[in-house]
């Protein structure tokens, strides 16, 4: 006669164990269906010689690009992800807002804009955790979230990235993500880098030699926001993700809750830019992913 105990725990460790069987099969056809992603849907162009070698750029597609199979499982994931932001608590509250009334445009002065950097410093600490656990949720992502690839027809004479960059000191380098929007709302970049880390307003220096050197509108001072981050030494090779996170809605004259954006990517001297928008209380965006190879190794 079998032991009860010996056969439930035979049992428990046999249903575990489909379990992980399980897990790992998803997790695998995950990988597979990205590769193929990859493979049919990316682009690569050579983008010229660094220290010796030719750098390979491949860049992930949008989801407007992929079939409808494809776009229905990504919008699956996308409200996946919405759900899990608003669960984690994440939601900056409005109550500071609600309470005062709408502002113009005058410029916060010292001690505001410290206030608000104090804030932004307590409620990341308390929330540090679940903020890592929506960032690892939003890595998992491969595919661009819809937005469009600017061209000449598109170009807004008052969004001049360089102008603004160079307003606020930033710096330019081998791999440069900028993002610049028109009004006083907080938008926030997050870049996950090739070595795992991600560069945002409370990690701003990578050891993989990333930079996030600027940081606008903690406190409402501008509507010509534009933030920067940079690889101005050498940038390593491997897979760049592209986040967009709408931080905090502030309440001033033609400010809303839905924010339009302009991010550029800067490759070697090559440069992309893309044009969205993000709604306040929406998870974080993965605006779009790319990888520096080595070409003759590109495999």
């Amino acid at each position: 006669m079998v032991d009860p105990i010996t056969l439930g725990t035979s049992l428990g460790l046999g249903g575990f164990g489909v379990y992980l069987l399980n897990r790992y099969w998803q997790q695998r056809q995950a990988q597979l269906r990205a590769q193929a992603l990859l493979d049919k849907y990316s682009t690569r162009s050579r983008i010229g010689l660094h220290q010796g070698e030719m750098r390979l750029l491949v860049t992930m597609p949008q989801v407007g690009e992929l079939p409808l199979a494809e776009q229905a499982a990504w919008q699956e994931r996308d409200e996946r992800r919405n759900r899990n932001f608003l669960e984690l608590g994440l939601l900056q509250s409005n109550a500071e807002a609600e309470s005062t009334p709408d502002a113009d445009e005058d410029v916060p002065d010292d001690d505001e804009r410290l206030m608000e950097l104090e804030a932004r410093q307590e409620w990341t600490s308390e929330h540090e955790t679940p903020m890592t656990e929506h960032a690892a949720v939003v890595a998992e992502e491969h595919v661009g979230s819809g937005v469009s690839v600017a061209t000449e027809e598109d170009e807004e004479p008052e969004v001049n990235m360089d102008e603004r960059l160079e307003r606020e000191g930033g710096a330019s380098g081998e791999v440069q993500i900028s993002l610049a929007w028109d009004d006083y709302n907080d938008l926030d970049l997050h870049l996950f880098c090739p070595s795992g880390e991600r560069i945002y307003f409370n990690n701003k220096k990578s050891e993989c030699g990333g930079h996030l050197d600027v940081d606008m509108n903690v406190r409402p001072v501008s509507n010509t926001p534009v933030e920067n981050v940079v690889w101005a030494g050498t940038a390593p090779l491997g897979t760049y993700k592209v986040g967009v996170h709408f931080y905090k809605h502030h309440r001033k004259r033609r400010t809303k809750r839905v924010c339009k954006y302009r991010l550029r990517v800067v490759t070697h001297g090559r440069s992309r830019e893309y044009l969205g928008s993000i709604k306040y209380g929406q998870a974080m965006q993965m605006v779009t992913s790319f990888s520096l190879a080595d070409a003759a190794h590109k495999g």
